[in-house]
């Protein structure tokens, strides 16, 4: 009876913080969008952003002009929610590869994922398969995220267990071969806009993101953090090692493959659109678990909600810092996160050792 008793308490616990903390972040997030879509060269008023929200809906206002509608809802706009999209998809896939991997330091940047995908795009930008289908540069991306995931998973597992700095150095490893391959195709590709076009997008950035972009990963990044964070139970027991997880009921020969895959591909939609952008799948969730704790069921919804909300304040930074000129949102993450990553790893420096 007290166990029952307890049981019920902590699962009207976990309901209460999960909706407490997903209202305050949701409420931050409007509240960063409004901003995010006011400021710019073109100052435009929170009023006058509201009118034009309102305007796409059964409300119609004239408090704007047409040049403000024009801009907010084909310039601003989609880039915001790409850049929402994007701090989605990484920071679910970071804290599901930090469980999967049982490293606090795992991150699609840092352990070589994003360099697969990026390599992939880069492939399909440099072959010019961009101009015949929207579908050719995340597909080549998800395919080198893959690659990249199996690559740095099969070297850092051995023997039922995972080794840190196996896994870190693997990491560094891909990241830098495949690095050497982009270069590689950069020095030798002789159209200079395709130069131009991938050393652009290999910063990392959002600027001249359309409806286009949302429509091309908006779907799969949905669908996978969704489908992630109904395996937040298993998560958890992931976290543990095998044989625990095994015996509390997970199968582990489908949950792991599935859920790298499905981190793979929330890498990859995100390289697609934006390009290489790091440190976000590190920086969220570590913040959050000060805050909320390690509980996965809670950790990965308001993940997901953070990392949109860093991602549209970094790019609200790289557009509005240096007027007229705009920064890359990749070099204002890499920026945050390389003190950050630092800090985690003078914290964690007793635990590089295997599991």
């Amino acid at each position: 009876m007290l166990s029952n008793n307890s049981k019920i308490n902590g699962q009207k616990s976990l309901r209460a913080r999960l909706f407490v903390g997903s209202s305050v972040l949701t409420i931050l997030l409007g509240f960063t969008v409004l901003l995010s879509v006011s400021v710019g060269p073109v100052p435009i008023s929170i009023e006058k952003v509201l009118s034009v929200l309102l305007t796409l809906g059964p409300i119609e206002t004239t408090i704007h002009s047409p040049l403000e509608y024009l801009i907010v809802t084909e310039l601003r706009l989609p880039r915001i929610i790409v850049g929402l999209l994007v701090g989605i998809g990484l920071s679910v896939a970071g804290v599901t590869m930090q469980a999967l991997f049982r490293n606090p330091m795992a991150d699609p940047g840092i352990i070589g994922i994003s360099a697969g995908g990026s390599f992939g795009a880069v492939i399909a930008i440099a072959l010019q398969l961009d101009q015949q289908s929207l579908i050719s540069v995340p597909g080549c991306a998800f395919i080198g995220s893959m690659a990249s995931a199996m690559i740095v998973y099969s070297f850092g597992h051995s023997k039922g267990y995972l080794s840190m700095p196996a896994l870190l150095l693997s990491g560094v490893a891909v990241s830098a071969f495949f690095s050497s391959l982009i270069s590689a195709i950069v020095v030798l590709e002789n159209d200079s806009n395709s130069v131009r076009e991938i050393l652009f997008w290999l910063a990392g950035g959002l600027d001249s993101r359309s409806w286009d972009h949302v429509i091309t990963a908006g779907p799969l990044i949905i669908l996978g953090s969704i489908i992630i964070i109904f395996y937040s139970r298993d998560l958890n027991l992931l976290n543990l090692n095998d044989s625990d997880a095994k015996a509390l009921g997970v199968n582990i020969n489908f949950a792991r493959p599935m859920l790298i895959i499905l981190s793979a591909l929330l890498t990859a939609m995100a390289v697609a659109v934006s390009g290489t952008i790091i440190f976000v799948g590190l920086i969220t969730p570590h913040m959050l678990r000060l805050i909320v704790g390690p509980d996965h069921r809670i950790l990965v919804p308001l993940s997901a909600l953070a990392g949109g909300i860093f991602v549209v304040l970094a790019d609200t930074l790289a557009r509005t810092m240096i007027q007229p000129a705009e920064l890359q949102v990749g070099m204002v993450t890499s920026f945050l996160g390389a003190p950050f990553f630092l800090f985690l790893l003078v914290k964690n420096k007793s635990r590089l050792q295997t599991f």
